[in-house]
């Protein structure tokens, strides 16, 4: 017997969930995950912050808009950021601080004296710095679980082991054929398949953005001296690693993005060796002990802004990819915005034009 719904979500990491339980309480809804559980691949991997000025000035509105639901969940513990530089690269420094204040985010500029009071150990050759109050870390697991909780609770249906086979458009909707052999219908298909987008949309008849997944490593190490709780986020201007404490251990990516098929991301050692490398060069601090390392796949359009809205060329068939390393910190504005494109409504305080895949070329 083939099921009818109004919207098949396909991915149930915090794209896919969030938007479905946006949708669940105005129509039938599918969530299909390929995996056993959702959110095992870039959801459960993440570094875990809100920061307003990770993926740019054309991300930013989406991470604002986000605060305050973010905030009113409960999602939110402040922790700062902190965006360093040496005397070489002043100009790219206080460009940054001049490009966010801009847009009316919070930013300090620091000088080496308030660096070495933030970061103990600073090395003397980093000298100018950029501070963030607002930045915060994400209680990942727990937003998910909302999300997935609320879909449920508005009446969507989540099928996990359920990949997409094959995708038909009719005149009547689209019939959709599962792994396993079942088959059910919809007349919205929402692709929220993160590294899979474009293989999805290729299987839909939709053609391919250029959505490119890259991996990112993470490593949990134990250093001496004891990593200080109140130690923020430390980002590199050139974006050559971030780190920060997490239960007294330090959370480290060399801020790679090496490309990948979609997959398993796992990490390489050559990655973590250098994120080791990278860091000695920031504080002289002793890694002892490399405790876990993990990888995920970000995946982002060619120019990295996300992809929401309908193809311009398939009926029915709807982006919500692109989502890079940010895709968590703006869950809320970008499943509150999409919901609202695919019901044919207006939604949130975010112009959703920037991200339309028309953009793109029809």
């Amino acid at each position: 017997m083939t099921e009818r719904f109004d919207i098949v979500v396909v991915g149930a990491g915090m794209a896919g969930a969030s938007l479905a339980a946006e949708l669940a309480p105005r129509a039938s809804v599918l969530v299909l995950e390929a995996e056993e559980r959702p959110g095992y691949h870039t959801t459960g991997r993440s570094a875990a912050f809100w920061t307003e000025s990770y993926g740019g000035p054309g991300v930013q509105p989406l991470t604002a808009a986000s605060g305050p639901p973010l905030k009113a969940l409960g999602m939110l513990t402040p922790r700062q950021a902190l965006t360093i530089g040496t005397s070489d690269q002043i100009a790219e420094v206080e460009r940054f601080a001049e490009t966010f204040a801009g847009i009316g985010v919070e930013v300090h500029r620091l000088y080496r004296t308030e660096l070495e009071a933030r970061i103990p150990g600073l090395k003397p050759a980093w000298t100018h710095g950029v501070l963030e109050p607002s930045c915060s870390d994400i209680d990942v697991a727990a937003l998910h679980q909302h999300y997935l909780a609320n879909l449920r609770e508005g009446g969507a249906q989540l099928w996990c082991r359920a990949g997409l086979a094959a995708a038909t458009r009719a005149a009547s909707g689209w019939m959709l054929t599962l792994g396993d052999g079942r088959s059910v219908t919809c007349e919205v298909l929402v692709d929220a398949a993160g590294a899979w987008a474009d293989p999805v949309a290729q299987l839909a008849g939709a053609r391919p953005l250029g959505i490119a997944p890259l991996r990112r490593t993470i490593a949990q190490l134990r250093v001496a001296p004891f990593v200080p709780a109140s130690l923020p986020l430390v980002l590199d201007i050139a974006g050559r690693f971030y780190f920060k404490p997490d239960a007294g251990r330090l959370w480290l990516s060399p801020h790679d993005e090496t490309p990948s098929v979609p997959c398993d991301a796992a990490p390489e050692e050559i990655d973590v060796a250098l994120a080791i490398e990278r860091l000695e060069s920031v504080v002289d601090w002793t890694v002892e002990h490399v405790e876990h390392r993990w990888a995920g796949l970000r995946s982002f359009a060619p120019d990295r802004l996300p992809v929401y809205g309908f193809d311009p060329a398939v009926a029915g068939f709807f982006w919500f990819a692109g989502q890079g390393g940010f895709g968590i910190q703006t869950a809320p504005a970008a499943a509150r915005l999409a919901a609202g494109l695919v019901l044919g409504e207006v939604w949130g305080e975010v112009d959703p034009v920037p991200f339309a895949p028309l953009r793109f070329g029809g």
